[in-house]
């Protein structure tokens, strides 16, 4: 083999990239100090792009497909070089590929909380975070304006940046939105645009674009949320008096089922107490040398004032005593036809249909007459 031969085996005349590493976004081909050969073929792959950086400047982008590398179909190249269509010389250049697939489901938040002023709770402290993905729109951009000379440039280094523009964006974008705390949940798809529409210029810049952009959670600080929880629990009682009556009820179903003979033991034995403290209650001792004499009864227990419910516009109002309601008659905001419940009570009733109520009517003065002038 004589010397022309070997110096032509030594450049290398194919140039391809394969990776499965799913998170580098730039690799350069190592030459490994070997000349690229006129005419070698350059395979980019679906999903990549070819940077040919020539002595630090930027000479030519391919997109995918099988290229035979010519001076006809690298006329930057071929200028930097001074080539003319004899020339037939080796070349040195760096070449880059480009992942231009999406990188998916990298993540972003917010590390201290974002004040915010709401509707109905006034300032709040808020915290979020999500995922987003990314991908390469314009490899030479992108080339010039984050890798650099970087050899193997990895999602990780460029994420920590976004990660800080989409908070920024993010936090003006909530402060300014308006929209209540309690509502934000059923609008992260549209603040979700929102702060997409907000970062394209700057993520641009950088020859990316953001695909896909998620906010999968907005919540409060911990005490708040502790209030929070205390005030809706409260709105599912509703009906304080049926809620203990309920819970009364299943506490005695529940005894009942698991503890069986044993409640019967201890039912006995409760009874057999009580019998016994009535017995004693029954025949205490008289004074010295007389019959013993029956024990005065017990006083008779309070009697529970009963209540009742109003129906007014489609709301309920109360619980409201009748002494309550009879100032309301004179007031004027009880009339016959209101509609009243009371627990035990079948259904809604007018106020007159219910005797108790019906008196307040026919005690009530009658209406003031109009002022003299």
């Amino acid at each position: 083999m004589g010397i022309l031969d070997f110096l032509t085996g030594e450049f290398i005349d194919v140039i391809h990239w394969t990776d499965d590493t799913r998170d580098t976004m730039v690799w350069r081909f190592e030459r490994e100090g070997h000349a690229i050969k006129y005419g070698a073929k350059l395979t980019v792959r679906e999903g990549q792009a070819a940077v040919f950086v020539h002595e630090g400047q930027l000479a030519d982008v391919f997109g995918p497909g099988l290229y035979m590398l010519e001076t006809n179909n690298m006329p930057v190249l071929t200028t930097l070089q001074h080539w003319d269509h004899g020339f037939r010389s080796p070349f040195k250049s760096e070449i880059y590929f480009i992942n231009t697939t999406r990188f998916n489901d990298l993540k972003w938040g917010t590390k201290n909380p974002i004040i915010a002023r709401d509707p109905e709770f006034g300032p709040v402290r808020l915290r979020a975070f999500g995922t987003y993905s990314m991908r390469v729109t314009d490899p030479a951009r992108f080339m010039a304006e984050i890798v650099g000379t970087d050899g193997e440039f990895t999602a990780d280094e460029i994420s920590f940046q976004i990660r800080n523009v989409i908070v920024q964006e993010f936090s003006r974008v909530i402060a300014g939105s308006g929209i209540p705390v309690l509502d934000m949940a059923a609008n992260t798809a549209d603040l979700g645009k929102l702060v997409t529409k907000a970062i394209e210029p700057t993520i641009a810049a950088y020859g990316l674009s953001i695909p896909e952009f998620y906010i999968e959670n907005i919540s409060l600080p911990d005490e708040v949320e502790k209030v929070l929880d205390k005030r809706t629990s409260m709105g599912i009682v509703g009906d304080l008096h049926r809620y203990t009556q309920f819970s009364a009820a299943e506490a005695l179903a529940q005894g009942g089922a698991a503890g069986g003979a044993m409640g019967a033991a201890v039912g006995a034995g409760i009874g057999m107490g009580m019998g016994a403290g009535m017995g004693a209650q029954m025949t205490q001792p008289g004074p010295w040398g007389q019959a013993p004499v029956a024990a005065p009864p017990p006083p008779p227990p309070p009697v529970v004032e009963k209540v009742w419910h109003l129906a007014e516009q489609g709301q309920t109002k109360g619980p409201y005593g009748r002494g309550h309601l009879g100032r309301m008659v004179t007031e004027g905001s009880f009339t016959r036809d209101t509609l009243v419940w009371s627990p035990g009570q079948d259904g809604w009733m007018r106020a007159e249909e219910i005797a108790e109520l019906a008196q307040l009517f026919t005690i009530a003065p009658p209406p003031p007459p109009p002022p003299v002038a």
